[in-house]
């Protein structure tokens, strides 16, 4: 896996991830007869493809109501990742073999490293432990809290029990030991926003956070219900943790690993391992850059399963190329949340 996940430019990103995606596509309509069918019934030609952004793609809701699969018939060395089912939605289910983790961990090793550095930081968990117990058949919160626990040492969790109740003794220990060097919080946005802040406040508790990291994920969709801002969720935490290194990333149980982490700017970068195009709705044509539509993932980790080309719900805008202050090479773009009365059919329909 690359040391510099954001070395590339675009130009060269193009070519490269045109030829991986093409591989990938062709590997999983060998070894996966219903994206088979999907494809045949797409009229996809693979001589026919010049760019990446030519690859089929699938709504991402598929995988809410089929379990596809890649793996050799058979095969029992699995896990199944479920999505966090937001709104008493149906849960997808992921199909991850020993290859396609061990690559999604190393590019999350590569992608969070370069956000946080690679020296391991003493870490606290907004969440319970009993999150990470079920092994066999886990959540994306599982896979998340795994995942950035290779940046961490002294793991400790701050919420008691699945009960989600906050474990003041705990964190006050945690802050006592390691408050005074820079440490690193990690927890889903939703998470964090309920369950740690939201309860200092109610009790006008005020912790000392002033060295940590946050890195936080997923569950906007529910912050969004209550008219969230991404600014006054940074304000709070501030004003409350004094943590003001907050970082957010873009990331869906369907594709884990390949990351879109937050720059000091503000914006969300893709690595090597991915790319982000913005369709329109109407006629799923690619917008142009500043455009808004639904927001398109692909990568190139997925093996055991055909998830390297999604069509998300979600709406969003590419802000530009190779030209970030921060100085990360490829494509910025930005999340502006769940698109009004999203019903994308597509490859759903070609299943029956």
């Amino acid at each position: 896996m690359r040391q510099h996940p954001f070395r590339d430019d675009q130009l060269r990103k193009d070519i490269v991830m045109t030829r991986q995606m093409l591989d990938l596509t062709e590997y999983h309509r060998e070894h996966c007869a219903a994206y088979q069918r999907m494809l045949t019934a797409m009229g996809y030609d693979a001589s026919k493809i010049t760019h990446y952004g030519g690859i089929p793609f699938l709504p991402v809701t598929l995988f809410k109501k089929l379990r596809l699969s890649s793996l050799d018939e058979g095969q029992e060395d699995y896990k199944v990742i479920t999505s966090s089912g937001t709104g008493g939605q149906a849960r997808s289910q992921i199909v991850l073999d020993g290859e396609t983790r061990i690559r999604q961990q190393q590019a999350l090793a590569s992608i969070g490293g370069d956000f946080v550095g690679t020296e391991r930081m003493p870490m606290l968990i907004i969440d319970c432990p009993a999150t990470v117990k079920k092994r066999n058949h886990y959540s994306a919160r599982t896979a998340g809290i795994l995942g950035f626990s290779l940046f961490g040492t002294h793991r400790t969790y701050a919420l008691r029990d699945e009960n989600m109740s906050l474990d003041i003794e705990a964190v006050s220990s945690f802050l006592e030991r390691f408050g005074g060097q820079k440490f690193l919080v990690f927890g889903f946005t939703y998470i964090v926003w309920k369950y740690l802040l939201q309860v200092l406040e109610e009790k006008e508790l005020h912790f000392d956070m002033s060295q940590a990291v946050l890195v936080h994920g997923g569950g906007w969709k529910r912050l969004e219900n209550e008219a969230v801002s991404r600014a006054e969720y940074k304000r709070r935490i501030a004003g409350t943790c004094g943590i003001a290194h907050v970082m957010d990333y873009y990331g869906m149980a369907e594709q884990s690993g390949s990351i879109f982490m937050e720059c000091p700017c503000g914006n969300l970068h893709c690595s090597d391992f991915s790319a982000v195009l913005i369709r329109r709705p109407q006629d799923f044509s690619l917008c142009r850059t500043g455009e808004t539509g639904l927001i398109q993932v692909m990568s190139v980790l997925p093996k055991s399963y055909p998830g390297h080309s999604l069509l998300t719900e979600d709406e969003g805008r590419i802000l530009g190329v190779d030209d970030c202050p921060c100085g990360r090479k490829g494509a910025y773009f930005e999340v502006l949340g769940r698109a009004r009365h999203a019903e994308l059919r597509g490859c759903s329909e070609m299943t029956g």
